[in-house]
């Protein structure tokens, strides 16, 4: 299988050989998670929050465009000059007319012209780098690995998205059929594993690349609190379902009621309850719900409604960090080719399980800027410095994102009601 490339770079290898690398296996990542799709595929964006398959394809190209040859290259011109409009980050707008939930609507340029463009820019990408100096190189380096970074987290969105828009059509299309024969979880007891108050220190420092609004590491006061060995299973979720939390008002924040009501919810996204039997949508087809399986696709509403049930919380996301510091970075990505969380196997795991990988981990903590943090000079202002209300950090990556683009002190946000990321609850306690 392709495998996305890690895009660290290392002293002990040349800048060039570096960004050769990892740029061509970046991108041809990008090509490979869309195998499987028809050309009709491409076109459909299912939600307002989602964007068609071509889109994050030219989208990604954009970028290298706008912030490398655009800048770097002289004599370089566009292969279409109007693409700056219709493939750059922004809820632009032709006239009064074209927005964001409108991508959907762009059945021109065509899936062929979107590769076209891709190959275009890849030519002068690779043509660039190789034409350039050391210095050049070194200096590019950080908006290189931001662009792959970038592709990366557009990656795991062409998986999701793709995901949402299938779930729509009653046939339950099959994306992929399962890359591996996979052993069903087994039931693990959840054990608590304890953490002293204390002065600690959380966020990003050193070498290798990290987004900005991992930094600065800083100093964090924690009170003494516990954390849950291992994810939320979905037996224990059916249990919330049997016991009626979801008409509780009790358990619910109050705009989690509201979503509740409002959206119909009883049960996470892509559950159908099918003759008395849970099935669960997946990109491998309608499926059997698995008991021992993490719980996915629920919302911040779901995973803090389901720990107060459970007499528990969710934890910080400096609890989170700190909890994960003796764990490996190590789980189910993207690589495997699976794209959907998997039960534990071993029945007395030691140690705290599955941070990373399966599921992106909701935590209680608002996504604001760290202490002391400030926009880099020269920051590319849509990716850097961009902090959002009403966003809850997740952490520890999903069976959709690249093995090499996560780290302990990544940070994921969404909004509290959104369920179509592979989303998973962890439980902590005082």
């Amino acid at each position: 299988m392709n495998r996305s490339a890690t895009p660290v770079h290392s002293a002990n290898v040349p800048v060039k050989d570096f960004l050769k690398t990892s740029y061509q296996t970046v991108r041809q990542f990008s090509h490979f998670l869309c195998e499987p799709l028809s050309r009709e595929d491409y076109v459909v964006q299912s939600m307002p929050d989602a964007s068609p398959t071509k889109w994050h394809l030219a989208h990604t190209s954009w970028f290298f465009e706008t912030f490398v040859l655009s800048k770097e290259v002289p004599k370089y011109r566009s292969i279409n000059p109007q693409f700056n409009y219709l493939f750059n980050s922004y809820y632009v707008q032709i006239g009064d007319r074209f927005s964001r939930p409108d991508r959907g609507l762009l059945s021109r340029p065509t899936v062929d012209e979107v590769y076209a463009y891709r190959r275009y820019v890849d030519e002068h990408m690779i043509d660039f780098v190789e034409r350039s100096d050391e210095s050049t190189l070194r200096r590019i380096l950080p908006v290189m690995e931001l662009g792959l970074n970038h592709e990366q987290q557009h990656q795991e969105l062409i998986l999701t998205d793709i995901k949402h828009m299938l779930s729509t059509n009653p046939l339950s299309p099959i994306y992929k059929n399962l890359a591996a024969s996979t052993a069903p979880g087994r039931q693990v007891p959840l054990k608590w594993h304890s953490f002293v108050a204390g002065v600690r220190q959380i966020g990003h420092t050193g070498p290798g690349f990290a987004f900005d609004n991992e930094s600065p590491r800083h100093k964090v006061y924690l009170q003494d609190f516990r954390i849950a060995s291992r994810l939320v299973t979905n037996g224990e979720f059916v249990n919330f379902i049997n016991d009626r939390a979801y008409s509780r008002q009790e358990l619910w924040l109050s705009d989690g009621a509201k979503t509740v009501e409002e959206k119909g919810w009883g049960a996470p996204a892509y559950w159908h309850n099918i003759d008395g039997q849970w099935k669960i949508f997946t990109l491998h087809g309608l499926v059997d719900l698995d008991p021992n399986e993490p719980v996915c696709h629920v919302s911040y509403f779901e995973a803090d409604a389901y720990a107060r049930w459970a007499g528990a919380r969710l934890p910080t996301e400096s609890e989170w960090e700190v909890a994960s510091e003796d764990s490996e970075l190590k789980g189910h990505f993207a690589e495997e080719g699976i794209f959907h969380p998997r039960g534990m196997n071993e029945q007395s795991a030691a140690g705290i399980n599955q941070m990373f990988g399966d599921v992106w981990e909701w935590t209680q903590s608002p996504y604001t800027a760290y202490p002391g943090f400030r926009p880099a000079e020269g920051a590319i202002g849509e990716y850097n410095g961009k902090f959002m209300c009403n966003q809850l950090i997740l952490r520890g990556g999903s069976c959709a994102t690249s093995s090499s683009h996560i780290r302990r002190t990544y940070r994921n946000f969404f909004p509290a009601e959104a369920r179509w990321q592979f989303t998973g609850i962890r439980l902590a306690n005082d």
